[in-house]
Formats: structure tokens, C-alpha cells, sequence
């Protein structure tokens, strides 16, 4: 089974089996949670009454083609559920998150959540995170000096372009990309990196994860559910 194959296999179930009537969803960003977004559009013409929370401003354009009713994230105390991919997910359902430039909102709505379900194909679980480029959401303000202190913890820093301009996000900051190769200690990493004056957020995702479906080497739909917290 090829990786897209992957994807719309671990959405789609991720959708059906989690996804109940008159619940308020999380609604993720990527390829992957593309497939759950599809899926729910078509369980709400099949009669399910669903809302959505987006983590953005594309997720909200994808939603809404599928006929799903967005709210405001300020509106709802706690969602049921939220879904969305990773980047990277090893066996302590530790994540980096970001690849898309969503990370913040990401992380609030995955915050809300009463359940956090990470949807991977095979190639997004590792042994040791860092292999993937951790990004770190900046204010556009003094940034290279931000950059510098990110640099002092033995990364590789570069800040995203798209299109020959600095990448902006939905809130209108910086992504700076780190590259540490691997990340031995991620809770104290993220800890270390949010104490940074100037970083907002950063993508790894530590005690967030409920619940993980991905697929493994024959094929197969694996749901794990994290046991810490």
C-alpha cells in the first residue's frame, strides 16, 4: 500500500470510528486529515448532525466545500475530539507537528479537546524524533535574535519561505525550521524553546496525543491509545 493509500485508509477509519452524531470536531490541517474532513462531509449528507472547529484558514476553505458547519474556537469550551496528522509520532506518542505552518492553532484545539487522535501512515512513527525539521513559530519582531538563542541549543536554523518571501502564518507570524537530527530529551526541548523570548509556540506535542491509528507493515489498521497522561 502506497502512502496516499495510507492516509485515506487511517482518515477515513479515523472518522468512522470516532466521529459521532452532534459532536463538535477539531477539524486538522495536511493531506491526512484531508481524508477525515472528506469523510465527515460525507457522514453529514448521510444525516449526522457535526460542527467543526478548523486549525486553518485552509482547513476552513476544505471544510465547508464538504458541507461541514464551522464554529469560532471561542465559542465552545471543549471540543469532543480532534483530529489531525504528524510529521513525526514515536512510541511515547510524543509529535512534531508543523510541517504545514499550523502548529499554534494545532495546539490550542488539540488542548480543547476532551480526545486527541493523531491519524499516520507507517512513515510518520520513528524511534527518536528530530529526523523531521522542528518548527518553531516566532513574532516577526527581533527575530534574528530569536533565531540566535534557537540556535544555542545545537540546531540548524532556517526560517521558511514560500514563493522568495518569508512564510507567514494564519496569525501572522514567522516559522523558524530546526534541524537537531535527533531529539533526546523532547519535554525539556519544549520546554526550553517556549522560555525563548519571542517564540510563541513550538511543534512538539508532549502529553497531547489520546489515541494514534496508523497502519503497519501488512497492511493493517493499528489504533494505539496512550497510556500516560
Amino acid at each position: 500500500m502506497d502512502r496516499q493509500a495510507e492516509k485515506a485508509l487511517v482518515g477515513e477509519t479515523a472518522a468512522i470510528q470516532y466521529v459521532k452524531d452532534g459532536m463538535t470536531v477539531g477539524l486538522g490541517t495536511g493531506s491526512t486529515a484531508f481524508y477525515v474532513i472528506k469523510t465527515m462531509g460525507e457522514m453529514i449528507k448521510a444525516g449526522m448532525n457535526l460542527k467543526g472547529v478548523a486549525t486553518s484558514k485552509a482547513t476552513e476553505k476544505l471544510a465547508s466545500e464538504y458541507g461541514i458547519q464551522l464554529v469560532d474556537i471561542n465559542e465552545v469550551e471543549e471540543l469532543d475530539i480532534a483530529i489531525d496528522g504528524a510529521d513525526e509520532i514515536d512510541a511515547n506518542f510524543f509529535a512534531i507537528k508543523g510541517g504545514g505552518g499550523a502548529l499554534l492553532r494545532e495546539k490550542i484545539i488539540a488542548s480543547a479537546a476532551k480526545t486527541f487522535i493523531v491519524v499516520a501512515d507507517g512513515s510518520k512513527k520513528v524511534q527518536t524524533l528530530g529526523h523531521f525539521p522542528l518548527p518553531v513559530e516566532v513574532v516577526p519582531f527581533g527575530y534574528k535574535q530569536t533565531e540566535i538563542a534557537i540556535q544555542k541549543l545545537g540546531c540548524k536554523t532556517e526560517l521558511r519561505m514560500k514563493d522568495e518571501e518569508i512564510y507567514h502564518t494564519d496569525n501572522g507570524n514567522y516559522i523558524i525550521d530546526c534541524s537537531f537530527s535527533s531529539i533526546q530529551n523532547p519535554k525539556q526541548l519544549h520546554q526550553t524553546l517556549n522560555n525563548i523570548v519571542g517564540v510563541v509556540e513550538n511543534g512538539l506535542f508532549i502529553h497531547m496525543v489520546d489515541v494514534l491509528i496508523s497502519v503497519n507493515k501488512q497492511d493493517e489498521i493499528i489504533v494505539d491509545i496512550a497510556k500516560n497522561e
